[in-house]
């Protein structure tokens, strides 16, 4: 065990000695990192002769310089290779009778430690978790420093216990280790460097927009950089300083530009010191380095009674670090491997977890009741006829499929994906017509009131031709919250005494005082848009005799070698082939200088009767910024460049029914523009939109811009997406590339896999899963080994009933999403 710490030591010296003896291979300084390795010297058992005189040793390096500095750590790396081979026998017996100050976690957990895991992967059963301090429930209020107002700001972030912030992880990281010249950086690319302060200044526009610049110089170059709206930041800036930045590299009027980069002084108290620093998310009032500096106080506290779900075998033959490691590595990475180490074990819990709760939800499905549903051939081909088009041949097997569930007494549960406008209401109308043709309900439940009233509509029309059995055609009725008074009662009257056959609406639908006959089909539509548990509400509206079957659609295609992986508890049908006729939609990428140019352009797309998009990002994630970069742009547009033209503001801060105002307005045509963020209703059709515009388009994720593109080319009209970015190189310009070259969603689903880019096709945000924080559909070979460990465990005990504490992991972590027991 003594070898473990002792190797971790050589490693950093020698990246120490790497980096020119400046004190960044140590995460915080020598002092910070002495008192973290001898702690865990100590539970590696080092002998306690040797630790004192490393510690010593290590103690003057931070007082030594130049040749001194190097003197010290080739003594060091000497007396290391001076050290006798590790004698694991001899170890053992030096271990004899004392208690070591750091078990390993499953041992710490009360867990069998399995000494053969390398040879015998099977995880042995847990006994149970000892008696510990629950230091990771206490509130951050616990930890020195934070009071009432910093408490307030964590709040907003979602951290109230000291558990909280530990788990609040870096978004990114700035790699000092790496450090390139200013001149040899492209535009496009990241740039980190230590810079001295040449000057700055502030001003103010118009629009309440305050601009703070600096110029920046490594000797090399220089770089200007830019803060929106942040003029309390120049109260950091001092002349002559010399500062660490980082960001991407803009280039403006020939200056190389960052614009909202990370900063901080060299030397500063502000952030602990290291090669790899990270990068929190934020919100008012807090900074980074406060944050760095916390979480390092909440692991010294909170990390001794982390217990280690994972059984010690699994993690030995998945060569997986312990959590309490990964934790530590994670927000003070030692070395760029170290920080891979600690990726990797947490990306793996998250994906094991996830794929425990979706096979634990499937092996639940199997064991419900669901009501028969079967109909004649001449029903669906009478439906098929009055049609106005035929079905695709993908439309048609979709619906087999869907058919032959609805005849079991399994409940279904199946998802269909396909691209923006392949037709998957015509095959949810189908499943529907079979569902009131055997005696049953439906429920179509779609994310936003106007996009419940638009499959209202397309509903009514694809229904409207066919006849029941006895005469009668479908009843199909809306429900949402602006459905009210004598409406709102029939049509509640309506599904209580079964007049009502097919009911589309929003939450209002799963809510208590909403009663059906017998429901027996429920349709989630944008299945990203709603939680697992609203459609478990859902489903329980069938009564407790039988399970309603269901039918999820999603717009957002994935890899089909991920499908089975990420909805292991869904069967899945692919729409891969459009309707004729739809005109492929013109992409191409454009610079910045070119907006005039495309301006111009959607002035004459509004000449001749059409409507256009302009799309803004979210800024360096805050909300505050991204709609204040919205709202500033609406007012110039329609102030100075369309004044003439009707140009309307979309964005998140907007309450629901302003939301909604404003997209009637739009889809009405009572606005000729619209000024969005990224909020813009996914589904909404505006036939009437041919242009869509996109701002800063490299921010997006390649899904975003696919649903964006598909917002426009709804209506037979040629249709055109404009991509406004600078960056010319890297994976972010491979994404714009690749979406001017295809309007398949499939072929960007994969190309979005290959890319390994950070807008990953289906993020659990957009599957209705429990959050993830680092792992994404990128990270596919983890996510086959947590799939296959998952199943292995559950093979073994189904109902996890020999490993309590993933068994509390599983269903704290699912708590709010599904159907978990």
């Amino acid at each position: 065990m003594a070898e473990r710490a002792l190797t971790r030591l050589r490693n950093l010296l020698n990246l120490e000695i790497q980096t020119r003896w400046r004190e960044r291979a140590f995460a915080g300084g020598v002092a910070a990192f002495c008192e973290r390795w001898a702690a865990d010297a100590k539970a590696d058992a080092v002998q306690p002769g040797l630790l004192q005189e490393i510690l010593e040793r290590l103690s003057r390096y931070a007082d030594a310089e130049g040749d001194e500095r190097a003197r010290l750590l080739n003594s060091l790396l000497d007396l290391l290779d001076e050290l006798p081979p590790a004698d694991p026998a001899l170890e053992n017996v030096d271990r004899v009778g004392r208690e070591p100050a750091r078990q390993p976690e499953a041992a710490a957990a009360g867990g069998q430690v399995d000494t053969e895991s390398r040879t015998a992967p099977q995880p042995s059963p847990q006994t149970g978790a000892p008696d510990l301090p629950n230091v990771l429930g206490q509130p951050i209020t616990d930890l020195k420093g934070i009071g009432a107002k910093r408490a307030e700001q964590y709040a907003r972030l979602g951290i109230e216990t000291i558990g909280d912030l530990i788990w609040h992880l870096p978004h990114r990281y700035d790699d000092f280790s790496r450090v390139r010249p200013i001149a040899d950086v492209e535009e496009g690319e990241s740039l980190s460097v230590v810079a001295n302060l040449r000057g700055f200044s502030e001003r103010r526009f118009a629009y309440k927009k305050e601009i703070l610049q600096a110029v920046f110089s490594d000797g090399s170059g220089t770089v200007r950089t830019t803060w929106w709206n942040q003029s309390w930041m120049k109260n950091r800036l001092t002349i002559g300083k010399t500062y660490r930045l980082s960001g991407v590299v803009g280039l403006y009027m020939g200056h190389k530009t960052l614009e909202n980069p990370f900063f901080e002084e060299i030397g500063s108290n502000v952030v602990k010191e290291g090669p790899i620093l990270p990068v929190y998310g934020l919100t008012a009032g807090l900074r980074s380095g406060d944050v760095s500096r916390q979480v390092q106080q909440a692991l010294r506290q909170g990390l001794p009674s982390l217990q280690d779900p994972l059984p010690e075998s699994l993690r030995s033959h998945h060569d997986l670090i312990p959590l309490a490691d990964a934790l530590r590595q994670i927000h003070a990475p030692d070395t760029p491997e170290g920080l891979d180490d600690a990726r990797r074990r947490i990306i793996f819990d998250e994906f094991f977890y996830l794929q425990l709760g979706v096979q634990r939800r499937r092996q639940e499905i199997q064991h419900l009741n669901a009501a028969p549903m079967t109909v004649d051939d001449e029903l669906l081909t009478e439906y098929r006829a009055a049609l106005p088009f035929a079905l695709t041949g993908a439309q048609q097997r979709t619906l087999d499929e869907v058919r032959r569930d609805m005849a079991r007494r399994v409940p279904m549960s199946r998802l269909i994906q396909g691209d923006v406008g392949s037709g998957k209401t015509v095959v949810a109308a189908g499943a529907m017509l079979i569902a009131a043709a055997s005696g049953f309900q439906s429920a179509l439940l779609a994310p936003t009131q106007i996009l419940a009233e638009q499959h209202f509509r397309s509903l009514s029309k694809l229904l409207e031709g066919v006849e029941l059995p006895g005469g009668a055609r479908p009843n199909v009725t809306l429900l949402t919250g602006r459905v009210t008074g004598k409406e709102r009662e029939a049509a509640l009257a309506g599904l209580a005494d079964g007049s009502v056959q097919v009911v589309v609406g929003t939450t209002a639908l799963i809510q208590e005082n909403v009663d059906f006959a017998t429901l027996g089909f429920v349709v989630v539509d944008e299945q990203h848009r709603f939680g697992v548990g609203q459609r478990a509400a859902a489903r329980n509206k069938g009564g407790e005799s039988a399970v309603p079957h269901l039918l999820v659609m999603s717009a957002t295609p994935i890899p089909r070698s991920l499908a089975l992986t990420v909805y292991g508890d869904l069967d899945v049908s692919v729409i891969d082939e459009m309707p004729p006729g739809r005109t492929p939609i013109k992409t191409k990428r454009f610079l910045p200088t070119d907006r005039e140019r495309l301006y111009s352009f959607m002035r004459r797309q509004v000449r001749d009767g059409r409507q256009a998009y302009i799309i803004y990002p979210l800024v360096e994630e805050s909300e505050t910024l991204d709609v204040g970069a919205a709202v500033d742009a609406h007012a110039r547009l329609s102030e100075e460049i369309f004044p003439d033209l009707r140009v309307g503001l979309l964005h998140g801060r907007l309450k629901g029914s302003e939301k909604d105002a404003v997209m009637r307005s739009f889809a009405g045509g009572d606005l000729d523009i619209l000024v969005s963020t990224s909020v813009v209703e996914v589904g909404v059709d505006v036939a009437n939109a041919t242009l869509m515009l996109i701002e800063d388009a490299e921010r997006f994720g390649l899904a975003q811009l696919h649903q964006f593109r598909g917002r426009v080319g709804r209506g037979g009209h040629e249709s055109y997406c404009a991509l406004i970015s600078r960056v010319k190189a890297g994976i972010q310009a491979e994404r714009l590339t690749a979406l001017a070259e295809t309007t398949d969603g499939f072929v960007l689903a994969e190309k979005d896999l290959e890319l390994r880019g950070p807008g990953d096709f289906l993020g659990t945000r957009q599957s209705g899963l429990p959050e993830l924080k680092l792992a994404s559909l990128s990270d596919s070979a983890t996510l086959h080994l947590a799939q296959e460990a998952a199943q292995e465990l559950l093979r073994q005990d189904p109902d996890l009933g020999s490993f309590p504490l993933v068994q509390e992991k599983v269903e704290r972590l699912w708590r709010g999403h599904g159907d978990l027991s």
